[in-house]
């Protein structure tokens, strides 16, 4: 963002919380994951132990649940990055990224970490 500076260019930043999208997807992130896992060489398969990738896929089920299928939060943010006469730097769509995500991103590492 600051790069783009020099050149006359101003970039703002969305950053939405978790929505349902095909990238989120479980079903398709289980297969993508299974097929890495498949390929990877049996020394790092045991260094991770067999009980991670369900447990990952698992977590991620959990997860959807709270997923927003509203888009137009972020199709909003962008429209106003687009067509404002002052656009903000930053923009936060969904309430899981205002509730959670900014906040957390200002603590200090080892709290963000241990979240």
């Amino acid at each position: 963002r600051l790069e783009m500076r020099n050149f006359g260019v101003k970039v703002c930043v969305i950053e939405p919380g978790y929505f349902k999208t095909m990238i989120t997807n479980v079903e398709n992130l289980e297969k993508n994951f299974i097929s890495i896992w498949q390929k990877l060489p049996e020394e790092i398969k045991a260094s991770y132990g067999e009980s991670y990738l369900r447990q990952f896929v698992s977590t991620l089920k959990l997860l959807q649940k709270s997923y927003n299928s509203d888009l137009s939060l972020v199709t909003n943010c962008m429209e106003h990055a687009l067509t404002s006469l002052h656009p903000r730097t930053r923009y936060s769509a969904g309430w899981d990224a205002k509730l959670l995500y900014l906040p957390v991103s200002y603590l200090p590492s080892a709290f963000s970490d241990a979240l």
